[in-house]
């Protein structure tokens, strides 16, 4: 393995460390304020103030600067990142933390096999396999053992 993928590895394993304490902890900071969209606001704004201190550290402004001409749907990820910390704060307290990221993650792989399967947003397109669908039922067969 090289070593640009191992790093990729231990980025996407941090990652889910930071999702899965990413929700409890906004879903707290919705309890104290009183408002899960408002949670959400707090949670985005600190997000642009580190984003913002990371692309001057980093002299990335040059390339941020190329977005007005992307097509409005390579745009749209904010939105969806929006909706995901919203949506993921307000369950939380009802799910858990343990069942909401396994509802994630099969809400995840449900949306990767259709964009696979479609080739979508330039991707090559990868048929639908039995593989594929069993490594969803699994995440589903875990959705329903993390329940009951």
């Amino acid at each position: 393995m090289s070593s640009t993928y191992v790093m990729a590895l231990g980025l996407a394993a941090a990652a889910g460390v930071a999702i899965s304490l990413q929700n409890p902890i906004n879903a707290g900071l919705a309890r104290h304020i009183g408002s899960s969209l408002g949670a959400t606001t707090i949670c985005f704004a600190v997000g642009l103030i580190a984003l913002v201190i990371a692309t001057t550290l980093f002299g990335q402004w040059p390339e941020v600067m190329q977005s007005p001409q992307a097509p409005l749907i390579l745009l749209s990820g904010g939105l969806m990142g929006a909706f995901l910390v919203w949506a993921a704060l307000y369950s939380v307290p009802i799910l858990g933390v343990l069942t909401l990221v396994a509802v994630l993650i099969l809400g995840q792989i449900v949306a990767a096999l259709v964009i696979d399967h479609f080739g979508l947003f330039g991707l090559e397109a990868q048929a639908i396999s039995l593989n594929r669908v069993l490594a969803a039922a699994l995440v589903l067969a875990g959705v329903i053992l993390s329940r009951f």
